[in-house]
């Protein structure tokens, strides 16, 4: 990464490449009857996930606009990834942020956001992202500060539709795929997606990826009960009905993927096992292309993402209820 030079250059602050380097396209199989996938590394960004996108896109173009000034407040609510991330941006360019979360939310996130010198208020775990979300407004009104809104934000998809896609295409071989699966949180990933694929004239199938609860037991330390939305109990930042980015009426012919998350669970520990340090929305990213792939003619290219690096999951059921072989 090239480091930022003059923070308080305004007119010539770079965009958000000055904080987030390509990721490799990496190709998966985790067995020998599995199909390959292409996968997206993103969790090789700065701060370990694919928020690194939206927080550069997003803050960069605030402060070019004279938005954002140096010392300004920054806040969002967010219950992981994009707090973290938003907190890395703000420090690089001496802004100060404040991230809201439910209280319940694994210790380490709220840890890399302090790191980063960020504040971090937690709400009631009752109330959910949606309390999260109502804090956030009140307090950024009462100290003047600038919310990316990430649900609902179109520089989110923008992120993406230059950033993930675009670099993806010009690594894959051929350029082109053929299909391309992502879960849905915000949605910026999967609109971004088809919006890059449309801008470069690829026709692909798109995928969404819903998790849904398994029968297994749920963890002590269910997501669900902090994001409240959650499809599933077990698999965090995949929400349902808060994104007002993804609209599935814009998609051609989208089809939705469903899998256990005992599943996107397991695949997540075979990920790590294969050497791709992720969490848990990356099996279930995986998991999802694995059956799209097995829908379509051999050869085909799908795309999806790995999101976010596993330390931040060190004190969730990811790894306490895990004991992976030794030597």
């Amino acid at each position: 990464m090239t480091p930022l030079a003059d923070s308080h250059a305004v007119a010539d602050l770079p965009d958000q490449g000055v904080f987030v380097p390509v990721t490799p396209l990496v190709q998966v199989r985790l067995g020998p009857d599995e199909p390959s996938l292409w996968c997206k590394a993103e969790y090789m960004h700065p701060s370990g996930s694919t928020k690194d996108r939206i927080a550069a896109h997003i803050l960069c173009k605030a402060w070019r606009e004279g938005v954002l000034r140096p010392g300004g407040w920054v806040a969002e609510a967010s219950s992981g990834s994009t707090s973290i991330a938003m907190a890395m941006v703000c420090a690089r360019l001496g802004l100060r942020f404040a991230a809201f979360m439910p209280e319940g939310v694994s210790q380490e996130r709220a840890w890399m956001i302090r790191g980063h010198g960020g504040q971090v208020h937690l709400t009631p775990k009752a109330d959910g992202i949606v309390g999260s979300l109502q804090a956030c407004r009140v307090w950024a009104r009462e100290h003047a500060a600038f919310e990316p809104r990430q649900f609902e934000n179109p520089e989110n998809a923008q992120a993406h539709r230059l950033g993930t896609l675009r670099e993806a295409l010009a690594q894959v071989p051929g350029g082109r795929f053929d299909a391309y699966v992502s879960g849905v949180g915000t949605g910026g990933t999967l609109v971004g997606m088809r919006l890059g694929l449309q801008d470069a004239g690829v026709r692909a199938r798109a995928f969404a990826a819903r998790p849904v609860a398994g029968s297994g037991a749920a963890c002590c330390d269910c997501f669900a009960a902090v994001e409240q939305c959650s499809f599933s109990a077990r698999i965090p930042g995949v929400l349902d009905g808060m994104s007002h980015l993804y609209r599935p009426a814009d998609f051609e012919a989208l089809e939705v993927i469903e899998v256990s998350d005992e599943e996107a669970i397991e695949t997540t520990r075979r990920l790590i096992r294969a050497g791709h340090p992720v969490g848990p929305s990356s099996g279930l990213n995986v998991a999802a292309a694995l059956r799209a792939a097995r829908s379509m003619p051999a050869g085909s290219q799908v795309l999806t993402v790995l999101c976010d690096r596993m330390e931040r999951y060190f004190s969730t059921e990811l790894f306490t209820r895990w004991q992976p072989a030794a030597g």
